[in-house]
């Protein structure tokens, strides 16, 4: 998976330390693969701040530390509970840019009703917030944790790339 992830990895290195910017990482049902792939790229502490698995409440409250107004109404897997984590994450690390994901792997139903193979990935920066959802239609765990921390990856590399075009209106106006 790894070997996978990489590529992405590096396009997104490459372009944040062109900026001199960074990023920090909140993975959810990807299970901190995210990260890893970041940290495949050789160095990667020039441009990622760290980050971690919210896999519990507990856990975010620890690495977000949201209070319950930000909370009030947010649900699991969906667009705008991602953008939160993005741009907690973010902020939480002092970083330029978050990426956060929040989903259902499998095999079973999401103990919030989320359906095995449905995740949400958000990407929180500099003027940009956009948020996408990823329905696998499977159930198969391991390839769900793979397939999201791909669309995730993804998503950033052309976030990134649409946002450091000179002249070029920002995605966000159209995903916000």
């Amino acid at each position: 998976m790894l070997d996978q992830l990489f590529p992405l990895a590096a396009r997104a290195a490459a372009m944040l330390r062109e900026r001199g910017q960074t990023i920090a990482v909140a993975d959810g049902a990807t299970g901190g693969l995210i990260s890893a792939g970041l940290l495949t790229v050789s160095g990667a502490t020039d441009f990622c701040r760290g980050g971690g698995v919210i896999y519990s409440l507990r856990g975010r409250n620890v690495l977000l530390g949201l209070g319950r107004e930000e909370l009030a109404g947010m649900e699991s897997a969906t667009e705008p509970y991602a953008l939160l984590q993005a741009r907690a994450i973010r902020d939480r690390f002092g970083s330029d840019w978050g990426i956060a994901e929040t989903g259902s792997a499998g095999p079973l139903t999401h103990p919030r009703g989320v359906p095995a193979g449905r995740s949400a990935i958000a990407v929180a920066g500099p003027g940009v917030e956009i948020a996408r959802t990823i329905e696998t239609g499977d159930s198969d765990r391991i390839a769900n944790m793979g397939a999201f921390a791909m669309a995730a990856l993804e998503l950033l590399v052309d976030v990134l790339a649409e946002t450091g075009e000179p002249g070029r209106t920002p995605i966000s106006s159209a995903y916000k």
